[in-house]
């Protein structure tokens, strides 16, 4: 069932980063005002996501590669912060997704720290 679970996150993760690529527009408009360079920012998370799925997979890369994914996590937060407050500003119907996506945050950090042990 771990190994099941192990793919079932890398195919998530995967595409979410060729997301990134598909719909950057969607991703640009969570990203926190004080960051510079959005559109960089966007592809290089999308590129992250991909190859630390990738590397997921191997079961010598997968403990680093779940760190990655934690770093990752973490490092994204700030945009899920501002997708809830836009929303709420907005007043937006699909505020509810945006709060969920912040609990949502530790289960993935949860999901990706069981893969850092060897």
């Amino acid at each position: 069932m771990k190994l099941i679970l192990l793919y079932i996150m890398a195919a998530l993760y995967v595409a979410a980063g060729v997301y990134h690529f598909v719909n950057p527009k969607m991703y640009q408009r969570i990203m926190p005002t004080y960051l510079p360079w959005h559109m960089p920012l966007i592809y290089i998370s999308g590129v992250c996501e991909i190859v630390f799925a990738l590397l997921l997979i191997s079961e010598s890369t997968r403990p680093v590669a779940a760190w990655l994914i934690i770093i990752l996590l973490i490092a994204v937060f700030p945009a899920n912060i501002q997708m809830a407050v836009s929303f709420w500003q907005k007043q937006r119907p699909t505020l509810w997704i945006a709060l969920v996506r912040l609990p949502l945050q530790l289960i993935l950090i949860w999901w990706a720290w069981i893969y850092t042990k060897k």
